[in-house]
């Protein structure tokens, strides 16, 4: 955001809190003019107080701007919590102005505690007091390509006070609420950077060296053009079994929505240079074997031996 633009959010905070503070400074040649009833200046003190809170919200969110100018942009819940917080607190200051109390003591006999709780169900609360625990953590930010297990996987778009926007591969906009995700497990493909390695996995036959396959499938994965060549991908044995060697083909993608494009091709690649080579991937064979026809023996009277049949 431009210079312009941060000095024009701070004009209205920054004259409402020049004419409040020039007002209660002159309070006394003021009186003559304005009358001194004791009212209108504890309204004059109270604007002064929302002044002041909107000014410093105004500030902070600049500064989270410029701070995350180099970085992924902060969430608006963030934002939002600071700027509720600051409220409240002239609340209180307004509270105690006018009883005459201690901020605390007229928070609470104002019962706005329990109206904040009150006029909610359950199920929002826990929404909204996981969305804050969310925004504090910072577990993804807006834009992170994130995988909630068992409920969505897409790019972040909005961090709300109950509910986290997420826009899925499929071009679909899922809305979370924040409690549910809470509880799930989350991985951030964006964090802490943007790429990171994947690996699939090929189970071929032994009649294939071990040597001969890495290099086969390396020089297969040359010739791809979606995954990142430099860290270059390599090649583990996973597993030595009866069926045939696994083999765990590792490589690095710069977009977690690169994923699927990359596999698909990391595959066609391998697939084709098997066959080019004369052999394929390792499958079960099954062999159907019929059962065994039971036969009964009896014993033939007079005869004096027995006989078989099916």
């Amino acid at each position: 955001m431009s210079t312009k633009r941060h000095i024009q959010r701070l004009v209205w905070p920054t004259t409402l809190v020049t004419v409040n503070f020039g007002l209660i400074f002159f309070r006394s040649d003021l009186s003559d003019h304005l009358g001194n009833d004791e009212t209108l200046w504890l309204c004059v003190n109270a604007l002064a107080y929302f002044a002041v809170a909107w000014f410093i919200s105004r500030v902070l969110s600049i500064a989270l701007d410029k701070t995350a100018a180099h970085r992924q942009p902060y969430p608006r819940l963030l934002r939002e919590i600071i700027t509720a917080l600051l409220f409240l607190v002239a609340l209180a200051a307004t509270a105690a102005l006018f009883t005459g109390q201690g901020a605390v003591g007229a928070l609470a006999g104002s019962g706005l505690v329990l109206a904040m709780f009150g006029f909610a169900i359950r199920n929002v609360v826990a929404d909204t007091l996981s969305g804050i625990a969310l925004g504090i953590e910072g577990p993804f930010r807006i834009g992170d390509w994130i995988d909630i297990d068992g409920m969505a996987r897409g790019k972040v778009i909005e961090i709300g006070w109950r509910t986290t926007r997420i826009l899925t591969r499929d071009a679909t906009y899922m809305i979370l609420p924040n409690s549910q995700i809470a509880r799930q497990r989350i991985t951030n493909y964006s964090a802490p950077k943007p790429h990171y390695r994947a690996q699939i996995t090929i189970t071929l036959d032994h009649n294939m060296p071990i040597k001969r396959a890495r290099e086969l499938m390396l020089d297969a994965l040359k010739g791809a053009t979606l995954i990142q060549q430099d860290p270059q991908p390599d090649i583990r044995v996973q597993a030595y079994e009866e069926s045939g060697i696994t083999y765990a083909l590792r490589y690095w993608l710069s977009r977690f929505d690169r994923d699927i494009d990359c596999r698909d091709e990391v595959y066609s690649l391998v697939d084709e240079a098997l066959r080019q080579a004369g052999t394929t991937a390792s499958y079960r064979r099954i062999e159907l074997v019929g059962p065994a026809i039971p036969t009964c023996a009896t014993w033939e009277k007079g005869a004096g031996m027995f006989s078989e049949y099916g």
